[in-house]
Parts: structure tokens; C-alpha cells; sequence
């Protein structure tokens, strides 16, 4: 049986053939972290290096970098250096790595909120084809009054446009408008158009 030791050179502590920064040891015993231990197997390192340049998504790329660079030995704070990533960032993509492989880190899940309108779409999309509203106001009370959810005249515009409906300007027509001026007047715009 073969025994290890410690020696300590400068600023670095050695273990066996591996060398580690005391300061860097120090500030993690400090701030009462745990050290993340991973252990990358070549197929790993070759899969980290190849997918970092070549992925579609450029946050992949940027995931597989930042591991790759902890593949070769690099600590966290250079590691966030050269990539340009937050200290809690690394540590994410460390967990996510350590719990789901490479596969885990080709996943871009982006937080996009889902609107409560998005249970009630079938409904809200009969009403309004039945019966269009005249404003966006009008639009509002119904979705209130169908769904009980209100919301703003924005979020209501957002939505309709969403789903395809959109707001039609209208004329108003006098109310004692007389036929025959009517007639007159489309006969007159006809002909000019002709023309």
C-alpha cells in the first residue's frame, strides 16, 4: 500500500500528482459550500469539446464550454472568466451535468409564463367569431364575463391578435342619410374609377 501526502508549495496544496489552490479551498470552506466533484470520462471530454463549437443553440454551446473548461482542470473563477458566466450559472450546469449527462445540457428551457386565457381559448374564440366585439373595452367585460379573468386593454389586444382577430376600422354612416344622395354618390364613384 502506497501513502499519499500532502505538500504544499507556495499557494498550491499537492495531493499525489494533483495540485489545488488553498485560497481557492479556503474561500469555498468560508462561504460553507460543498466543492462539486465530477468525474468526466474521455468519451465525455470528446463529446464536450466537439459539441461546444458545432451545437445550433449558442447557450448550449456556451454550457458545453464552461464544462469542457472543467474538464480540463480549470477552477470556477476562471472557468466564469472565460466564459462570461455568473458563479451560480457554473454551478447549474454543474448539477445539471452531474444529474442528466450531456443530454440535460442540449435542453433549453427558457421560462416563458402562460397566460390563465390559454384554458378558456376554444370558448373565447366561438364567442367573439359569434359575435365580434366593437372595441377592446367590449372585448374586455366578455372575457371577464365568460372566463371571470380581467384583464388590460394591451393584454387583450395581445391576445385577440394572437389568435387571428384583429381590430376593423369602421365608418359611421348619418343616421338620416337620404338613398337616393346614396345611389347618386356610388353610381359617381364608379364611374370615376372607370374612367
Amino acid at each position: 500500500m502506497t501513502e499519499e501526502r500532502y505538500t504544499q508549495h507556495g499557494n498550491n496544496l499537492r495531493f499525489g500528482s494533483a495540485a489545488i489552490k488553498i485560497t481557492d479551498v479556503l474561500e469555498k470552506v468560508v462561504r460553507g459550500g460543498k466543492m462539486i466533484a465530477i468525474e468526466f470520462t474521455e468519451a465525455h471530454k470528446q463529446s464536450l469539446h466537439y459539441e461546444r463549437f458545432y451545437h445550433p443553440h449558442p447557450r448550449v454551446q456556451k454550457k458545453m464550454e464552461a464544462l469542457w473548461l472543467k474538464s480540463q482542470g480549470l477552477p470556477h473563477r476562471e472557468i466564469t472568466k472565460l466564459t462570461g458566466i455568473s458563479a451560480n450559472t457554473l454551478r447549474t450546469y454543474l448539477k445539471e451535468y452531474q444529474f442528466g449527462g450531456i443530454e440535460k445540457l442540449k435542453q433549453v428551457n427558457f421560462y416563458r409564463p402562460e397566460s390563465d386565457l390559454v384554458h378558456h381559448v376554444q370558448t373565447l374564440e366561438d364567442y367573439f367569431r359569434l359575435s365580434p366585439p366593437t372595441s377592446i373595452n367590449e372585448a374586455i367585460v366578455a372575457i371577464e364575463s365568460l372566463t371571470g379573468i380581467k384583464r388590460s386593454p394591451t393584454q387583450v389586444r395581445k391576445f385577440l391578435l394572437a389568435r387571428g382577430m384583429r381590430c376593423l376600422k369602421t365608418g359611421v354612416i348619418p343616421s338620416k342619410a337620404d338613398p337616393d344622395q346614396q345611389l347618386d354618390y356610388k353610381k359617381k364613384a364608379t364611374q370615376t374609377r372607370r374612367s
